[in-house]
């Protein structure tokens, strides 16, 4: 992909002739990487058309023409996992459902035992992250500095803990009292 720098230029300053060139000249190439990232049976005209939005509304972002193809090859990467990551949320969230169901009829003494058996089943890293964040209710940069981690490592552990939460409340480990003798 080769975009002279002084189209690129005028396409970032608004010139809509420019711009509208610059969306041409790309477009075989969007549509080329859209064929190598996307899964068969995806919509790869909608991943284009997607693609050539996004440079209209953003072209403005990119740092230089040179940075140009790997900036678009990210953007259409994005946009193929979007039917995906759509269809993983929807199942997650119908999963969510009927499990909620099951701890909204469970006895409150009931629920507070399995909750602290899950806290105590999580590694330390994990059961201090979860503590500070949902029981002294501290903010994702709190904690990073009182740990002395970066904010995406405290996110990290956050999300981590509680997936780990949740996979025991929903089976991954029976309780000890619960278990079969």
């Amino acid at each position: 992909m080769t975009v002279a720098k002084t189209m690129f230029a005028a396409a970032q300053a608004g010139d809509p002739l420019a711009l509208d060139l610059l969306l041409r000249q790309l477009q075989p190439d969007i549509r080329r990487y859209a064929r190598f990232q996307c899964h068969r049976g995806s919509a790869i005209e909608d991943v284009v058309q997607e693609a050539l939005i996004i440079v209209y509304r953003k072209v403005g972002s990119v740092r230089d023409a040179a940075a140009l193809a790997g900036w678009m090859f990210r953007v259409v990467a994005r946009l193929c996992m979007l039917p995906a990551l759509a269809l993983m949320r929807s199942t997650e969230h119908i999963e969510a459902l009927q499990d909620s169901t099951r701890f909204a009829t469970m006895p409150q003494d009931e629920l507070r035992i399995d909750l602290v058996r899950a806290l105590e089943s999580l590694p330390g890293m994990y059961r201090e992250v979860v503590l500070l964040r949902d029981m002294e209710q501290l903010t994702i940069t709190e904690i990073a500095q009182q740990l002395q981690i970066t904010r995406e490592a405290a996110k990290s552990r956050i999300h981590r803990a509680r997936s780990l939460v949740r996979e025991y409340l929903l089976g991954g480990q029976p309780a000890p009292e619960k278990a079969a003798p």
